[in-house]
């Protein structure tokens, strides 16, 4: 399927702008999928952002962009649970939007775009200047826009206090003419809708269920005995960053109600960007459970290699052939990369039946071991089921890369992407 089939012309020059292009977050993740699926139509994808793994010619660094920056944290505690800033809380957000904006169409001018895809910094207030910057560069060149939101400033209980109550209103999201807005769920949908009046388009995460994903190969064949798996072990794989919405205590939990020892619960992703109390929650659990957690996060990245210690680095998708189950309990989840991940590498999964499952994907069919908040018996004698029963792994692994495939693959993708641009430069 090609986009140009239903356009007249796709954009050859794209400028992806976020805060970072860095890692495995979801954000990055999905950016990356949809430049892939723009390249193959004949695009041309360049990368603005204040943390940056892209090539450097297709590169655009701006530090300042970074939402960890200290100019940046320094401004955003002083919006952020107060309701009133001072004249000077004001000035400094100007002043940095100020250079943001010339870093945008620097940016816009070095590599002729003809459209540009903001990456949620037009829906969660996460850089608030960013998001103020680029609003303005869009209302005065009139580019066209598709901004891919991820999470609203509503999902997010620690943005509920605020004093730039103004500036969520004018930037997130903003309302300009030659701007589409995406979101990932249809419950975003419908709340941009009821909250703001915006129309948009719902283009779930995807991912490339028309390529079959790789298998263990020599590079990888010793992971299991590098990480400290021993044969017979149970690879248990909680492959989320560790924070609160992830809901790893039920994790923890489920391993310990299974009382076997068997089983390793093995953590790819480290803590994230909002303190490290639940970590400490999390280790405090898993001694009280008397369960064995393995942490792999300085054995995992981008691509494969030797980290600072001189040991091998596997990438995400190295680990998940070697699971023998994933657990993925999250409280809220604006997607679900992860429950994807699982299905695309034919693996049983606990998922947490959190709203945006609850609504957008558990009505497809799909074939996992369910929980409503509770780790309950029948939880826990499903899982020992699956473990131990290959052929019925066998069975939920084919109907759900089947149905991976049918909603969820990059087709899909590039169909609804297709869309937006026909509406930003006209159909066929």
């Amino acid at each position: 399927m090609s986009l140009t089939v239903a356009l007249t012309r796709v954009p050859k020059r794209i400028g992806f702008i976020s805060t970072r292009f860095h890692g495995t977050d979801g954000v990055t993740l999905e950016a990356a999928k949809w430049a892939h699926i723009l390249e193959q139509e004949g695009a041309t994808c360049f990368w603005m952002a204040g943390l940056l793994d892209k090539p450097p010619d297709v590169s655009h660094l701006e530090p300042l962009a970074f939402f960890n920056h200290p100019e940046v944290l320094d401004v955003q505690r002083q919006l952020f649970a107060v309701t009133t800033r001072s004249r000077a809380v004001t000035n400094r957000v100007n002043a940095i939007k100020e250079k943001l904006k010339d870093a945008i169409y620097a940016f816009i001018d070095r590599y002729s775009l003809e459209l540009l895809v903001p990456q949620n910094i037009l829906a969660i207030p996460m850089h608030v200047p960013l998001g103020l910057a680029m609003t303005e560069v869009i209302a005065e060149t009139g580019i066209p826009t598709i901004a891919h939101h991820h999470d609203f400033t509503w999902e997010r209980e620690r943005f509920t206090i605020s004093s730039g109550a103004d500036y969520l209103a004018a930037a997130f999201p903003p309302t300009l003419p030659n701007l589409e807005h995406v979101v990932i769920n249809s419950m975003q949908q419908k709340e941009l809708a009821r909250r703001y009046g915006q129309a948009s388009s719902v283009v779930p995460n995807v991912i490339d269920f028309e390529t079959p994903p790789p298998g263990i190969d020599d590079y990888t064949r010793d992971f299991r005995a590098e990480i400290g798996i021993a044969p017979g072990d149970v690879l248990v794989l909680q492959p989320t960053r560790i924070v609160a919405r992830k809901g790893i205590e039920h994790s923890i939990e489920l391993l310990r109600r299974m009382r076997d020892h068997r089983f390793k619960l093995v953590f790819s992703h480290p803590p994230g960007d909002e303190g490290d109390a639940y970590f400490r929650l999390v280790e405090e659990r898993i001694a009280d459970a008397g369960i064995q957690a393995i942490y792999i996060w300085d054995r995992v990245g981008e691509r494969r290699g030797l980290n600072a210690a001189g040991r091998k680095v596997y990438t995400l998708y190295d680990v998940y052939p070697h699971a023998d189950l994933v657990t993925y309990p999250s409280h809220y989840e604006g997607f679900g990369n992860a429950f994807l991940e699982a299905v695309y590498f034919g693996k049983p999964v606990v998922v947490n039946t959190y709203a945006v499952y609850a609504r957008d994907i558990d009505p497809l069919g799909f074939q996992c071991i369910e929980m409503s908040q509770l780790v309950t018996n029948e939880v826990v004698e499903q899982t020992r089921e699956v473990v131990q029963n290959p052929d019925l792994r066998g069975e939920w692994a084919a109907r759900n890369y089947e149905l991976g495939l049918k909603f969820f693959s990059y087709s899909v993708a590039r169909r609804k992407i297709a869309g937006r641009l026909a509406s930003l430069f006209g159909e066929g």
